[in-house]
């Protein structure tokens, strides 16, 4: 079976594992923020994968480090939404920090592909 090419990619693979780390933790929410930060959070890591699979459709890297500045703006969303579910004391610190550095490699590596697609 093919692999696309987005497959590959390492920060991908990160990125969906970010994904199912993230759908742990919001299972863990108050039912009360289903529509809120459940929901938002959800969807701004779904975007990070998604927008990367996205940008590997597109012919130049300079379309392709477009979707992957969207990635990056979502891997930022999802730190923010962290924060403030621990703020409002739905999460532990722990997860915070545990997510941190995770959002540290990932953004690194979004950064480094980023870099690479333009000047390629």
């Amino acid at each position: 079976m093919k692999k696309y090419s987005f497959e590959k990619l390492e920060v991908w693979v990160l990125s969906k594992e970010f994904v199912k780390n993230i759908y742990k933790i919001t299972s863990k929410l108050p039912q009360s923020e289903k529509y809120g930060i459940i929901n938002q959070l959800q969807r701004a890591c779904v975007s990070v994968p998604t927008n990367l699979s996205e940008g590997s459709g597109r012919n130049s890297g300079k379309d392709k480090a477009y979707f992957t500045q969207i990635a990056y703006g979502s891997l930022m969303e999802c730190l923010n939404l962290l924060i403030i579910a621990n703020e409002l004391e739905f999460i532990q610190k722990e997860y915070i920090d545990t997510m941190r550095k995770d959002i540290e490699i990932i953004s690194k590596k979004l950064s480094n592909l980023r870099r690479y697609q333009l000047n390629h």
